[in-house]
């Protein structure tokens, strides 16, 4: 029998993080399924799911909590069971703006307001390529509950976007992701 864990991991940016935490995840006869990492502000992060013997799953646990003296911190959960897929309209959410605080928090509340969750989250700041200001950008994949169009959230959407001086695209997820 299988567990899977899905894991947080954080510490300071260095080479060999990643390494680190796959060793000792085959160590326990685990199989890596999915993650999302990156290096943010000299931090290197990311979340994790992992497939191990259930048999080895609290040891894994154990000797990825040792791995604090190394300056990862590393935070896992057995994955609950899901009992069925979700249903709605998976949909891409771009938009980009002259960075000032507030836009994803304006943003975020519309969906959430619409009940539509978030599937995945990127954000950054640009330079803007003629003025150098900076820019926000962000892309969300988003999963609209079966009484949420697309037109619908669009146009919640676009009622905001001009007084957060944001362009705002939402459309279907292309079929090939």
């Amino acid at each position: 029998m299988l567990s899977t864990l899905v894991m947080t991991v954080i510490g300071p940016d260095r080479p060999g993080l990643v390494e680190l935490v796959t060793a000792n995840v085959v160590d326990h006869g685990g199989n890596w399924l999915e993650s999302r990492m990156c290096r943010l502000g000299g931090q290197f992060a990311g979340i994790v799911r992992v497939e191990v013997p259930s048999e080895k799953s609290d040891s894994l646990l154990a000797t990825l909590a040792k791995l604090e003296k190394d300056g990862l911190h590393i935070s896992a959960r057995k994955e609950a069971s899901v009992s069925s897929a979700a249903r709605g309209t998976v949909a891409v959410l771009e938009l980009v703006g002259q960075d000032r605080p507030g836009i994803l928090h304006q943003i975020s509340r519309i969906l959430a307001q619409y009940h539509v969750n978030v599937e995945e989250l990127s954000s950054d700041r640009v330079n803007a390529p003629m003025d150098g200001s900076m820019l926000f950008q962000a892309r969300i994949s988003v999963l609209l509950p079966p009484d949420v169009s697309l037109t619908q959230l669009r146009g919640e959407l676009e009622k905001i976007a001009s007084d957060l001086m944001v362009d705002v695209q939402l459309n279907p997820a292309s079929a090939g992701k």
